[in-house]
């Protein structure tokens, strides 16, 4: 079982891609695996920012909402004038701020971390639907439109973007002190703290981490939408954290797999694409997820 957690995610997404292929031939297909990776890069940049989290042994439920809002502010300042750059740097700015918020109660005031981003949650949803009167934020930018549509030779913007993500969390996480620190603070805080690490900033760096992520994710979200929906991201949630859990990082942290976490986020999208593609009702979707996020809680309980 300690094996099936640590490649969990590349023992399923051979399966999936394998059952698809049975099922239907279009799954296959350059176009359809094409767009199944600019569906999933917007999960898996925020599954990074999870991973930091969850590698300190925390987790960061208000990814539901920091995602809407950051893209909120983003549509909020297109619209009104600021530019489209200003208005990057400002929904990155967003997130990062839930993140930092979330960091100083969990850190610094020893607030239960289920507590606090599940406050986050509702209170940035508020806001979200406070900026935005309850209503979609049209976007229209070529700009954006081309970061969604186009790319260099075969390969889409999407996804260079997230993978540069990805190198950055993999190259912080094992190539550099603070990676360690953040192993450490997660495999045991007490032993990390009496090593002279300090603990609470590097669970603060976590937490503006998560943001940042779903800062730079926002942006994807309103290129691939061409606008900013003040809806909850519930799925984009569960998701970030199961894509984690995947890919054999253990809930109770000290571990940290980033191309786990890459190869779970592919996952999770294939089973949409994969049901959509077979004409399985959207209704079922959620189903699925549920269950692969009680499967990967259920796995990390042998994680070492």
């Amino acid at each position: 079982m300690g094996d099936a957690a640590r490649y969990a995610a590349p023992i399923g997404l051979v399966v999936v891609f394998v059952a698809f292929f049975i099922a239907t031939p279009d799954f296959l297909t350059v176009d359809n695996i094409s767009d199944l990776l600019v569906s999933a890069a917007i999960l898996l940049v925020l599954a990074m920012g999870q991973q930091l989290v969850v590698t300190v042994a925390g987790i960061d439920l208000s990814v539901g909402s920091n995602l809407p809002w950051a893209a909120a502010v983003l549509g909020f300042g297109y619209s009104h004038g600021w530019g489209l750059a200003v208005s990057i740097l400002a929904a990155v700015l967003a997130g990062l701020l839930v993140g930092v918020v979330n960091g100083v109660l969990v850190a610094r005031l020893n607030m239960t971390d289920f507590i606090v981003t599940l406050g986050s949650l509702s209170v940035v949803s508020g806001l979200t639907l406070l900026l935005t009167g309850g209503n979609t934020v049209p976007v229209n930018s070529s700009f954006l439109q081309g970061l969604a549509l186009d790319g260099i030779g075969p390969l889409r913007w999407f996804w260079v973007v997230a993978a540069l993500v990805a190198l950055v969390v993999g190259f912080l996480l094992f190539r550099t002190r603070t990676g360690t620190y953040f192993l450490a603070t997660g495999g045991n805080i007490d032993a990390a703290r009496e090593s002279g690490i300090n603990v609470s900033r590097i669970r603060l760096l976590a937490y503006a981490g998560s943001g940042l992520a779903c800062g730079l994710a926002s942006v994807l979200l309103v290129a691939r939408t061409g606008g900013a929906d003040p809806s909850l991201q519930t799925d984009l949630l569960l998701s970030s954290i199961a894509a984690v859990v995947l890919g054999g990082s253990s809930l109770f942290g000290g571990h940290a797999s980033v191309l786990g976490s890459a190869a779970g986020a592919v996952l999770l999208q294939s089973l949409i694409n994969g049901f959509t593609l077979i004409g399985i009702s959207q209704y079922y979707q959620p189903i699925a997820v549920g269950v692969v996020v009680l499967g990967a809680a259920f796995i990390s309980r042998f994680q070492k």
